[in-house]
This record gives C-alpha cells, structure tokens and sequence, in this order.
C-alpha cells in the first residue's frame, strides 16, 4: 500500500514520522545562553563646549562603570573644524547615563604625549593609561583620574625592536593585573610581542612574541615587512603590506598585537589583528592555545580587540573585527564562533572601523571606531550566562 492508498490517519502519522526526522537536532546547551545586544542610540550625550570627536582608538570601563575614551583630535578634517566647531580633548570620561564627567590630556610638562593616540585603561587606583601608536611613540603615560601625571615608561623616538626592555614600539594598549600588580602592554604597531612592566615602578618584568618564543623582528625583514619611512597619514603603518597567508602555516610572530586582556581564571588574550588570530597563554608567557577567526580577511585584518561576558566563568569571548564590520561572540573555553552581529555603515549599530572594545558590570558593550566611523556606541546586554 502507498500513502496515496492508506487512510488518512496513516498518512497523517508517516508524515509527521517524516518531518521529526528531518526536524534539526536540540540546539546545544549554550545556544540559549548566548549573550545578544541592541543599541542605545541615545548613549553618550551630546558634548558641551562644541566638541566633537576624531578617530576614538581607546576605550576602558572603570569600577564606578564610567566609561573613559581616548580619541585623535589630528584625524579631524579642516571641514570638521571650521566655523564653531573645534576638536575635544583627547581623554573624555562618561557617566553611565553617558553625560560628560570630565575631560582632559595632549602635551604637558614632564611627559611626552604620543603622536597618535592609541589605547586607554583605568585601574582600580583610578590610575589612567594611555598609549599611542604612532612611528615615534615608545612610551606609555600613567595619570591620575584628573589628570595630573604620575609616570612614564620608554621615551619617545627610542624604540630599539621587539627585544627592547626599556621602551616600547606603537603600543596599541594595556591592562593591569591588580593582584601581581604587574602592567600588560600590546605591544603593538611597531614591536611584536606582549610586554610585563611592574604597574607601581615600571621596572621591567618580562616580555614575549607569538607562542610565547622570543619576538624576532629579522622575521618580517626577510619578509619584506619592515616599516615604510618616514609615515605620511596616521595610519599608514596599519595598511602596510602583508605577508600572512591564510593558506600556509600558523605565522611563528606576531603581526600587530592590538589588545591584552586577562580573564577571571588568569589566562592572557591577545589579540594578533593582521594574522586574524587569538593567541591564550598563562601569564608566564606559556602558550595554551589560538584560534583564527574570518581567517582570509587581509589589509587590517580581523581581530582588533577582546572583552568577557559578565558572568564569573567569563562563559563566552566578544571579539570585534574593524575590517568585516563584525562583532563575534566565542566560547571562551574553545574559542568557537558561536554568533555574531553588525554590518557597515554610519547609523546607529552599524560600524566603519571598529576598533576598541570595553565590557562593563552589566555586560554592556562599548565599541568605538576609528577612520571616518569616529564615535563610541554602546550596545545593551540582553541575555547570557549570569
């Protein structure tokens, strides 16, 4: 007997039968846990005095959940600026609701303010670090919550590679780890490693490359990787030619370390943004394990910065790519892509340069952007792991 022959109940049965069979499996456990996010297109407030923004390369969240944004008033076009308009300070400090609290930074006595400001991190000594990635920045500058200046390591102009104890070489940003007291520094444009300062004295502790092995700057000679000179444009040496083959091995350096980050179980992230890969390791510099993500994204490459979700196992990883317009959400634990969001564009929740990223108490995201995007959005938690 066919189903065009049986009665109507044994039809109704055998097609039911057939639509649970191809029905998909149970989505696993972490599938609806995943964290997803809307935009606050209110977030922040509009600024006073006639400010407006250039490229916004930092961004950190303190312990109050005030948000901090470093930005490069020298990436403002003389269009922007004409008429009443004129280019805020470069250190700007939000309330949660996103009203201005303060602002402040550029040169002063006693320290070197970078060329091209690049990276922002508050301590839970409301210290504020900032960095800076421009071909001459060797330094990174520690101030107090308003802005007097506290320290500063490496001297501007003094980079000698990826080797050097003493300075730096275009530090994309930094992170401190409170309990060893012990600064992280993405290290960064121009140097190829992670580097370990003591946060109070700024002593040098200890520094590595790609799998924790010795940085060796030679690598990207050979490769024809070196530096163009002298830069013209304040991003040239992030477009610079590449060599990553997203079809060879794993490359043995790291390309441009663009942001470290350590989670609640005490594992370093780092982000290496032109080889499209995360690289884990313990804080000693052993490596544990990598994972690339959009892996045939060339130019700017796909991995820009790293944050946590709010829950204390720190359950999945934010990764936002400023090449793709893309913001990822991973299994910490394993590094899976398990969802994303975003696209290009210039309204609100769309990206051009995605660029930094900070996660506060709450989980929400704030995600700023360089190039022409110059802005910080906020993207509200709506649902994960607590």
């Amino acid at each position: 007997m066919n189903l065009v022959q049986a009665p109507r109940a044994v039809v109704a049965a055998a097609i039911f039968a057939a639509l649970l069979a191809a029905a998909p499996a149970s989505p696993p456990a972490h599938a609806k846990t995943v964290p997803s996010y809307h935009v606050d297109p209110f977030w922040p407030k509009p600024l006073p005095n006639h400010w407006i923004l250039g490229a916004v390369a930092g961004v950190a969240v303190d312990r109050r959940d005030h948000v901090w944004i470093v930005h490069r008033p020298s990436t403002l076009q003389p269009n922007e600026t004409r008429s009443i308009w004129r280019a805020a300070p470069p250190v700007l400090e939000f309330d949660r609701a996103g009203n201005l609290v303060q602002a402040w930074g550029g040169p002063g006595k006693g320290y070197e303010w970078p060329q091209l400001e690049h990276g922002i991190y508050v301590d839970d000594h409301d210290h504020v670090w900032v960095a800076g990635a421009g071909p001459k920045d060797a330094q990174i500058l520690e101030f107090t919550r308003d802005g007097r200046f506290l320290m500063q390591i490496g001297h501007a102009g003094q980079n000698r590679g990826s080797n050097d104890t003493q300075n730096l070489g275009a530090p994309a940003g930094m992170i401190v780890d409170e309990a060893a007291n012990e600064l992280y520094v993405a290290d960064g444009y121009i140097n190829h490693r992670v580097i370990v300062f003591d946060a109070t004295t700024g002593a040098y502790k200890r520094h590595w490359g790609a799998y924790g092995r010795k940085p060796d700057d030679s690598y990207f000679e050979k490769a024809g990787e070196h530096l163009p000179g002298p830069f013209s444009g304040t991003v040239q040496h992030e477009n610079r030619p590449s060599q990553y083959d997203p079809d060879g091995p794993p490359p043995p350096q790291f390309r441009i370390v663009h942001a470290v980050r350590i989670s609640n179980d005490g594992l370093v992230y780092v982000c290496d943004r032109t080889n499209d890969r995360v690289q884990v390791f313990r804080k000693d510099g052993t490596f544990v394990q990598e994972a690339f993500i959009a892996k045939r994204t060339f130019g700017s490459g796909s991995v820009w910065d790293i944050g946590f979700s709010p829950d204390p196992a720190q359950t999945y990883a934010i990764v936002i790519d400023g090449t793709n317009q893309q913001v990822y959400v991973l299994l910490r634990k394993t590094l899976t892509v398990v969802a994303s969001f975003g696209h290009a564009g210039h309204w609100a929740g769309e990206f051009y340069g995605a660029h930094n990223l900070a996660v506060d108490s709450k989980g929400n995201l704030y995600i700023t952007e360089t190039y022409e995007g110059k802005r910080v959005q906020k993207f509200v938690y709506e649902d994960g792991p607590r």
